[in-house]
């Protein structure tokens, strides 16, 4: 293609419409092509995208790629997010060693045995929301109805948020997490959030309970190990990330289960194949679509193009999950496909801390959706039809109606 051999191409590049639940198609040209080749950002700028899979995963493990967001030459995917520089910046977009120290204080609470205490909890609420659902009636929206309240009183028990806010919250992160949101508002709905996180964190300095804001207080901050911004910064970013992500992945589990009768019917014959089938749903539909900001702070040699220091880098997690040469016939839903490997979590030092939480939600969710909803079904079969969020950062669905 000439817009790939001659042009930087726009980058987030956009979905094609009649297939808007697959990765861009020009994202597996450049992946053929020029494995390594410069997009053009919001501004102007260039950065350059990695695409193939082992490339990914080698640069994702490199020192010398910065994940911090304070770097002149971070790569933002809009204005507003420029504006909110210092306002983004948790442990996850910081470097080694500060990064190790503030990700170590949060290892205990995600290990997976700790996690796997909480499955009664998360079971008793998918139980209680297909209740509700069911209750009210046929149809539903399954974002609002379930999808999206699952996560969030998940994340909401664990941290220690009252889940009565969630409306608030909710609201606030859409904004935060939407390319065409502007400066102000972006600007404004973090502050709000900010403000929100501060209130409660000196609410459980006063009154500290079993949860994990209450502990970074009591145990972290009071022993001088974090600031009082830095707690605030962490608990935000375990708050929005912490079912934003889960929830899109929910409905699109379920969407592309219900579009493939063959797979959906695997699973209620064999549940136990679960668990390998939200791998495979996690590598096919990597919800952080837009891939993970870099900066090169040396010279470094990705897929055989020398990336000089400086230069802004784009890791593709879309393109590398669906990389023909780890997965083939990548566009395909296979529930019984070995999808170890995939990146939709990221890789290296900085990949997700809370992926523990969300396979164990999506476990259980889908395990019992399948298994109380037989004769559930889509509204709409259409593709025309989906209500998709291609301008926000992490992908996904603003609705789902479903029938049973």
């Amino acid at each position: 293609m000439a817009e790939t051999e001659d042009l930087a191409p726009s980058y987030p590049i956009p979905r094609a419409a009649d297939r808007p639940l697959d990765p861009p198609p020009l994202l597996g040209d450049l992946r053929e092509r020029r494995p390594v080749s410069r997009v053009t950002l919001w501004d102007g700028r260039t950065a350059w995208l990695v695409t193939r899979h082992e490339d990914v995963r080698q640069a994702l493990r490199d020192p010398r790629l910065s994940a911090d967001v304070r770097h002149p030459s971070y790569p933002f995917f809009s204005k507003g997010q420029v504006a909110t520089r210092e306002m983004l910046r948790s442990f996850i977009r910081m470097d080694p060693p500060e990064h190790d120290r503030h990700r170590r204080m949060l290892t205990p609470e995600f290990r997976v045995k700790h996690v796997e205490s909480m499955r009664p909890g998360i079971q008793e609420t998918v139980d209680r929301l297909l209740d509700e659902m069911i209750a009210a009636g046929s149809p539903a929206d399954f974002v609002t109805a379930f999808a999206l309240p699952l996560p969030s009183l998940v994340i909401c028990r664990l941290l220690g948020v009252p889940y009565a806010d969630h409306d608030f919250f909710q609201r606030c992160s859409a904004v935060a997490f939407n390319r065409e949101s502007t400066a102000e508002e972006i600007r404004t709905s973090r502050e709000q959030l900010t403000d929100y996180l501060a209130r409660l964190v000196e609410e459980k300095a006063d009154h500290p309970t079993d949860d994990l804001i209450s502990r970074l207080v009591t145990h972290q901050e009071a022993a001088g190990r974090l600031t009082r911004r830095e707690v605030i910064n962490t608990g935000l970013l375990l708050l929005v990330a912490g079912h934003e992500t889960t929830a899109n992945m929910t409905a699109l589990s379920l969407l592309d289960l219900l579009r493939h009768p063959e797979q959906l019917g695997l699973l209620r014959e064999r549940p136990e194949r679960i668990p390998g089938a939200v791998e495979e749903l996690l590598r096919l539909h990597s919800v952080a679509h837009n891939g993970l900001p870099r900066v090169a702070v040396e010279d470094i040699e990705i897929g055989g193009t020398t990336v000089p220091a400086g230069d802004a880098v784009l890791l593709s997690l879309a393109a590398a999950n669906h990389d023909p040469r780890v997965y083939p016939d990548p566009g395909r839903l296979d529930v019984e496909r070995n999808a170890r490997g995939h990146v939709a979590f990221g890789f290296g030092v900085h990949q997700c801390i809370g992926q523990p939480l969300a396979r164990l939600e999506l476990q259980v969710a889908l395990a019992t959706v399948l298994r109380r909803l037989p004769g559930l079904r889509l509204v709409h079969e259409s593709p025309a039809d989906l209500d998709c969020r291609h301008s926000m950062t992490i992908f996904g669905l603003h609705s789902l109606p479903v029938a049973w």
